[in-house]
């Protein structure tokens, strides 16, 4: 596996974070996975959280709705939030990511998301 510290300019973190027992992030995990890897010369490095099972990952997120994707170049947080579980969405996010688009709802990301993209950058790489 390689580091995620060896990001490419083009290399992005899509994180989604879901339960286990939530039917809609269930549903969602195989297109998650699919789309992930559907996008030509974006090296994306897909990775699901189940907000339960890695709490400690987490951190003190609170998540309250599902699915919350977090997509970031690095340690920058370039997108945070919950979105339909569809996959023109998250095309739609991706590409914007790639093409350096921050979509933070406004507002910048708060300590602990920023501090969930560190730990996600210095994480091996999942996929």
């Amino acid at each position: 596996m390689t580091p995620s510290n060896s990001l490419s300019p083009l290399r992005l973190t899509v994180a989604c974070l879901c339960a286990d027992w939530c039917g809609t992030c269930r549903d969602y995990r195989a297109d998650f996975a699919l789309s992930a890897q559907a996008h030509p010369g974006i090296d994306i490095d897909a990775v699901w959280i189940d907000i339960e099972d890695e709490a400690e990952l987490v951190g003190a997120i609170d998540v309250e709705n599902f699915p919350t994707l977090l997509i970031a170049r690095g340690e920058e947080v370039l997108f945070f939030g919950t979105v339909t579980p569809h996959l023109s969405t998250l095309r739609r996010l991706v590409l914007a990511a790639a093409a350096g688009s921050v979509h933070v709802d406004g507002d910048a990301p708060n300590a602990e998301v920023q501090a969930l993209a560190a730990r996600l950058h210095r994480m091996p790489r999942r996929g």
